[in-house]
């Protein structure tokens, strides 16, 4: 891992959203206020997050390893597509329901590259610069 990636990751956080149950609570219900999923049209298997995630397959919790970020299994009697796969470069679609942030999800890791914007309350269908091929994500001001 290089020196940015050590000084973007905060432990805490990446363990927060690697282990609470607000990550794969129902969407907009949930204290973690942005949502991507695998599918096209906010459909098949979803993960929150609700901070700066440097590289989806990089998050350490503080353990010392890094840690990839996955959908959640959903699914009453068969698993929903996209179940346990990992985010990095399988998000066809996003929402953000956080009321004054924008949310970004980028082409790379580190926030560089192509990315898809989504205001307070907006989604985006299906992405146009980062569909399944996404490795970071932040909210801005």
């Amino acid at each position: 891992m290089n020196a940015g990636a050590a000084s973007a990751a905060d432990p805490g956080n990446d363990a927060d959203t690697l282990g609470s149950m607000d990550a794969c609570y129902d969407p907009g219900s949930s204290a973690f206020k942005f949502t991507l999923w695998y599918n096209s049209g906010q459909n098949g298997a979803y993960r929150n997050v609700h901070h700066p995630i440097y590289n989806f397959d990089a998050l350490r919790p503080g353990d010392g390893h890094d840690h990839p970020l996955t959908y959640c299994r959903g699914g009453a009697s068969s698993p929903l597509p996209g179940s346990l796969q990992h985010v990095k470069n399988n998000a066809a679609s996003g929402e953000n329901f956080h009321y004054k942030y924008t949310a970004r999800v980028y082409f790379r890791s580190g926030f560089f590259g192509a990315q898809d914007v989504m205001g307070p309350y907006q989604h985006i269908d299906q992405f146009r610069n980062v569909y399944n091929n996404n490795a970071s994500f932040q909210f801005t001001s």
